[in-house]
């Protein structure tokens, strides 16, 4: 019956069809009859304006009223999760980009970098790391520049210190390298004149060592 009210035929249809937004696709009307954008989570939807069906979408009328439109919903009330303009089921894994990966859960989602975030000190081999952008992969990568030692050293000893202060960052001190005796203690600091992380040693002692016993008797 309400398709003989609503659908006409036979069909008049746009020559172009309509520029749909991302995640929405085209398809078919309530009729069959002309391409529409599909309607989303959340949108209205009545018997012409379907929704998704291919992320789980129906159109929900419990809490419409009479002759009204329903709301795009999951079938059976199932939560889920919109994430630029597409639709993810509840317990659904996704990677909105190649660098995150997230899961939906309970209508919201928890997402969890796939690059490693780490901290690349300077070492005599490789005095300033540099992270770039490689062409054809993802994640950023650490680079050595290559620069003369001697260039180097002599701009170190040349550069004044910064105009600017530096903000204090540093671990705690490690356990001493030997159990008795001289050693040392290292951290990670940059309480330097160019506040560049560094590793920083120190002497450290736990407890003096046990004399020898004498290898003859006195």
């Amino acid at each position: 019956q309400v398709c003989a009210q609503l659908c006409r035929r036979p069909c008049y249809c746009p020559w172009v069809p309509p520029r749909c937004p991302r995640g929405s696709p085209l398809v078919l009307d309530g009729c069959g009859c002309c391409k529409i954008c599909a309607r989303r989570l959340g949108e209205p939807c009545d018997f012409l304006h379907v929704c998704d069906q291919s992320q789980g979408l129906v159109c929900d009328y419990s809490s419409a009223s009479a002759g009204t439109g329903g709301t795009c919903n999951f079938e059976d009330d199932e939560e889920g999760c919109e994430v630029n303009g597409r639709v993810y089921r509840d317990g659904e894994v996704f990677q909105p980009s190649c660098k995150i990966q997230c899961h939906c859960l309970d209508g919201g989602f928890n997402c969890i970098p796939l690059c490693q975030e780490d901290v690349r000190l300077p070492t005599p081999d490789c005095p300033y790391p540099r992270r770039v952008e490689i062409p054809g992969k993802c994640c950023p990568e650490w680079i050595c520049e290559a620069q003369d030692q001697h260039l180097l050293r002599d701009a170190r000893a040349a550069s004044p210190p910064l105009p600017h202060p530096c903000p204090e960052w540093g671990t705690q001190w490690s356990a001493c390298s030997a159990t008795c005796g001289l050693g040392f203690a290292s951290r990670v600091s940059n309480q330097n004149r160019y506040c560049r992380l560094e590793t920083q040693r120190r002497l450290c002692m736990a407890r003096p060592c046990p004399a020898l016993p004498a290898a003859f008797p006195a």
